[in-house]
């Protein structure tokens, strides 16, 4: 009887170490680390919906490091970080290509690339990060205290919005595309930076002050410092918030694409997992659902959402193939001289 219980007790041994072993985990290998720079807006979304599910297949721990975009691409640039991953807009990742602060990535090891968009593909170039999100930016306006619907940038310079509009500062990510209509609304067909700011000297009549940050284009919007301006349709579920009846348009000459990129730290000791976990946000099961959530518009092709699911989000070959584009690497060689001459003769 000993014996047959000894049987029984070294079976069930032998069966918890194989389950041990099968369980992706290795037999209790510890978790490797994979630091990640991103933002933070939606932490608990992502925490559970995106990278819970990667870290459990990879045996993987995420570590996440927070802030701006300028503040995390600094840290990288002291090089005293262990970050792997960074999320960045076009604007600030150009900057950090430009520094040789990223890795070039193997485009064999992203399958998913193939699925997305092909302005997304390789916005700052094939040995660089893809986009894995493409939002619009525009004008929101309130429909209740605008005469004329508003369809074009040009109406921005309408007297109808003296002291009553704001527009982005030039050292945010959309302040090079505004000044980009700027030269638009001159007639140029080709970025004249000449004409560009004799508009925007035309426009600051109207402008109450100029926006650093989404939240103050929304606080000024719900409490009726201002009527319009313009604005990254991803944000306007906190416009809506705001001023219910809020509208958002594309403009008549094209809105602009703001593409977050997606890159590898130089020196990362973790690249072949990175490249997996860009794989795997580009993926449709992860697009989806940030999509559905209303937190990202997808950049994968085959994410199919209804019309109350793309409420908001820049979805659809037909909304991305015609929004403008920006040359970053021109912006950024410009940018030191663009915001003096700002500075000079705009600053209010």
């Amino acid at each position: 009887m000993k014996k047959f219980m000894s049987g029984i007790l070294l079976l069930m041994i032998s069966s918890l170490v194989f389950a041990a072993c099968s369980n992706g985990n290795d037999a209790g290998e510890k978790p490797k680390k994979l630091v990640i720079s991103t933002w933070g807006f939606a932490e608990d979304f992502f925490r559970e919906e995106v990278y819970k599910p990667f870290e459990q297949e990879h045996n993987v721990e995420i570590v996440l490091d927070i802030g701006n975009n300028a503040d995390r691409l600094n840290k990288v640039r002291q090089g005293n970080s262990d970050i792997d991953i960074i999320y960045l807009s076009d604007y600030y990742a150009q900057q950090g290509i430009d520094d040789g602060l990223f890795e070039t990535i193997d485009r064999s090891k992203i399958s998913n690339i193939n699925d997305i968009y092909d302005s997304a593909k390789a916005p700052l170039g094939e040995e660089y990060g893809p986009a894995y999100t493409i939002a619009q930016f525009g004008i929101a306006y309130n429909p209740d205290e605008v005469k004329t619907p508003i369809t074009s940038w040009k109406d921005l310079w309408s007297e109808e919005f003296k002291s009553s509009i704001t527009i982005p500062g030039i050292t945010t990510t959309t302040g090079p595309m505004f000044l980009d209509a700027a030269s638009k609304v001159s007639g140029s067909a080709e970025f004249n930076e000449d004409k560009a700011f004799e508009k925007m000297k035309e426009i600051m009549p109207n402008v109450v002050k100029e926006y650093a940050q989404t939240s103050e284009f929304v606080n000024m919007f719900g409490q009726g410092e201002i009527v319009a301006g313009p604005f990254m349709e991803m944000y306007l579920g906190s416009l809506k918030e705001a001023v219910p009846n809020v509208q958002f348009v594309s403009p008549e000459e094209g809105g602009y694409a703001v593409m977050n990129v997606v890159n590898i730290v130089k020196d990362s000791k973790q690249k072949e997992l990175a490249e997996e976990f860009i794989n795997y946000v580009l993926s449709k099961e992860v697009q989806e659902k940030s999509a559905k959530a209303k937190i990202d518009s997808p950049v994968n092709t085959k994410v199919e959402l209804t019309e109350e699911e793309a409420e908001g989000l820049t979805y659809g070959e037909d909304v991305v193939g015609k929004l403008n584009t920006l040359n970053m690497k021109f912006v950024n060689e410009q940018s030191k001289s663009w915001i003096d001459r700002w500075n000079r003769e705009l600053s209010q």
